[in-house]
């Protein structure tokens, strides 16, 4: 660790390309931005990673959570809503080309994203011919019925993005990822439509807390 001096500034050595080569401390202490000195925000930094342990516990931690640990409000609530803002794009910062080679990549990818969602999502993952990713698309939000998660709405963008495959994602806040009777039901009737229009579904994906259950490795697409 780097020792604390006035003349250490984590903004110092910061280019717009060397982002990769700066320390998790450095970066908690650009994103806290200075108090009375950027010694300040330096020392915040170490004493917050050495309170939580590390960046993981850190990123689970609540508003009171960051007070007790000495950060004032403001440092606080920007703190959150950067958090916040990095599960929001989780599943967004997809690079096109890029590939899941099994289901436990698609629960590594979208658990973040999950974590703190009181509702259900059902999420499109859009793939080209050779099962890489083209764009990744929310379909709908809220409790999954037959309704609100129809072919018609799920399909349409693979259709619009001429996918040759899709993958299927959706969590379960109470954090038991089997799947109901209703996600079976509804599985099964994507799974048909792909095969009338030529869009294969290659699984469907339920996540809840830190368990997943997949379709495909259970056998149940065919």
């Amino acid at each position: 660790m780097l020792r604390a001096t006035q003349e250490y500034l984590p903004a110092s050595r910061l280019s717009l390309t060397d982002w990769d080569s700066l320390s998790d401390a450095e970066v908690l202490a650009l994103l806290l931005g200075p108090g009375s000195s950027d010694l300040a925000s330096w020392s915040q930094a170490n004493r917050l990673l050495r309170h939580f342990k590390s960046l993981h516990i850190l990123s689970k931690a609540t508003y009171a959570d960051f007070r007790s640990a000495g950060l004032g409000h403001r440092r606080a609530v920007a703190l959150l809503a950067a958090l916040h803002l990095q599960r929001r794009l989780a599943p967004r910062i997809l690079v096109p080309g890029r590939s899941f080679h099994s289901s436990a990549d698609i629960y590594e990818h979208f658990r973040p994203q999950f974590e703190d969602l009181k509702k259900e999502c059902f999420w499109d993952v859009l793939l080209d011919g050779k099962n890489r990713i083209i764009k990744v698309v929310r379909v709908s939000e809220g409790c999954l019925t037959a309704s609100l998660v129809h072919p018609r709405e799920v399909f349409r963008p693979a259709i619009q993005e001429a996918a040759a495959a899709v993958l299927f994602v959706h969590n379960h806040p109470s954090g038991d990822p089997s799947p109901s009777q209703e996600d079976i039901q509804i599985t099964r009737r994507l799974v048909e439509t792909g095969r009338i229009i030529g869009i294969k579904p290659l699984d469907h994906v339920i996540i809840g807390g830190f368990r997943y259950f997949s379709f495909a490795d259970q056998g149940l697409l065919s």
